[in-house]
């Protein structure tokens, strides 16, 4: 479980860092601010919720505008993953790449455990 978890956490933050497009120099967003702000999520992601909790939403659209510039998106990007590598990989993601979508935010791409934070703008 704790894998899934893991795993579940990163494709959300990523797909969250993703939607945000300006850019300053220096990442003001800790994985701290990321794993708080996603965790009323795990509900729905791991399966055991129907819907993104209000608070889930509130986390993914805060996360959102916090993470404004490339070094933001990108610091939580790899936050995210670097803590699904400390727990594995697993399945069950269906829900968790549903998360922005249902709670109206617009990543504009495929969502992917696999996403090269690098890449992010």
């Amino acid at each position: 479980m704790a894998r899934l978890i893991g795993v579940v956490v990163a494709v959300v933050v990523a797909a969250v860092v993703l939607a945000s497009s300006s850019e300053t120099a220096l990442a003001a967003v800790s994985c701290g601010e990321v794993t708080n702000a996603l965790l009323p999520c795990l509900g729905y992601a791991m399966g055991s919720a129907a819907s993104p909790s209000a608070q889930c939403c509130t986390g993914v659209r805060g996360l959102n505008s916090r993470a404004s510039s490339t070094a933001d998106r990108q610091a939580a990007c790899a936050c995210l993953k670097n803590l699904a590598a400390r727990f594995g990989s697993g399945g069950g993601m269906g829900n968790a790449a549903s998360i922005p979508a249902k709670c109206g935010v617009n990543v504009g791409m495929a969502i992917s455990p696999n996403v090269d934070c690098s890449k992010i703008n």
